[in-house]
């Protein structure tokens, strides 16, 4: 299980050190996509079959099934950590989720997010005050 907020730099290179918990979790190679909320996800190899199998299911008929899934494996490239714990993020990736300089990794779980920092401000300064009503919504949380 991914948890926790930590800040990090890319450097010039597109080079980016992930943390050393989500290094320990993620084996040696594992996979990087366009996520949702113009971020990126990053699963294990083992989390990405998962999520490949449920894709498969979707009824490919349906135009929207078919641009999901073009758009989260067109996004998707296999990564892994050099030496020194940094990840090579290829430019497609970095320009979709805007990731400059400083950013936000996430523990999410299932998954790891990356977020340009200026961007997670932003989404968390939108979602806050809404915390407490979403939770009201989804019922089934059980929270």
């Amino acid at each position: 299980m991914f948890m926790g907020e930590y800040l990090h730099t890319i450097d010039n290179k597109g080079r980016l050190t992930f943390p050393v918990k989500f290094r320990e979790g993620l084996g040696e190679t594992f996979i990087a996509t366009k996520g949702l909320d113009n971020c990126l996800f990053v699963y294990t190899q083992e989390e990405w079959a998962i999520l490949e199998e449920k894709l498969k299911k979707l009824p490919m008929a349906k135009p929207e099934a078919r641009a999901f899934v073009r758009f989260f494996f067109a996004g998707a490239a296999e990564v892994q950590c050099d030496k020194q714990g940094r990840v090579l993020l290829p430019p497609n990736l970095r320009e979709y989720a805007r990731l400059d300089k400083d950013v936000i990794v996430i523990g999410v779980s299932s998954r790891i997010e990356i977020w340009g920092k200026e961007a997670w401000d932003e989404y968390n300064n939108q979602i806050a005050p809404e915390v407490t009503k979403i939770a009201e919504n989804l019922v089934d949380l059980g929270i």
